[in-house]
């Protein structure tokens, strides 16, 4: 599946939805995003049921700034509509590889109680 280019209009409906999202914040002039990129349109052809998406920092500032990015790359994955790994840094490969396996493990009911304790 091809990565989708996310815009302030279509964040919030993109990570909201049922299932794993994986969003690369990025720019262009940016050394390590480029490097990035193609690990991460490879990964998007062997995982077609993971939406991989993109926001560009250089276009979308204030949605930059709303998720609190200061440094670039920037890669968020959501499940079911829970941010559940955010970290800067171009990941090789295996690594991203272990980081989709890893959030298709989640038992998200765990991670709905252990969210619920925090905010009591």
């Amino acid at each position: 599946m091809p990565t989708k280019n996310l815009t302030a209009e279509t964040f919030e409906s993109t990570v909201t939805a049922t299932g794993i999202v994986l969003v690369d914040f990025w720019a262009a002039w940016c050394g390590p995003c480029r490097a990035f990129a193609p690990v991460f349109e490879s990964a998007s052809n062997r995982h077609r049921d993971v939406v991989f998406a993109k926001v560009d920092t250089e276009a979308e500032p204030e949605l930059s700034a709303a998720n609190r990015i200061t440094s670039i790359p920037m890669l968020m994955v959501f499940r079911d509509g829970v941010l559940v790994y955010s970290q800067p840094g171009a990941l090789p490969t295996p690594q991203l590889e272990l980081l989709i396996q890893k959030a298709r493990e989640l038992d998200m009911d765990e991670v709905h109680r252990q969210l619920a304790q925090r905010t009591a």
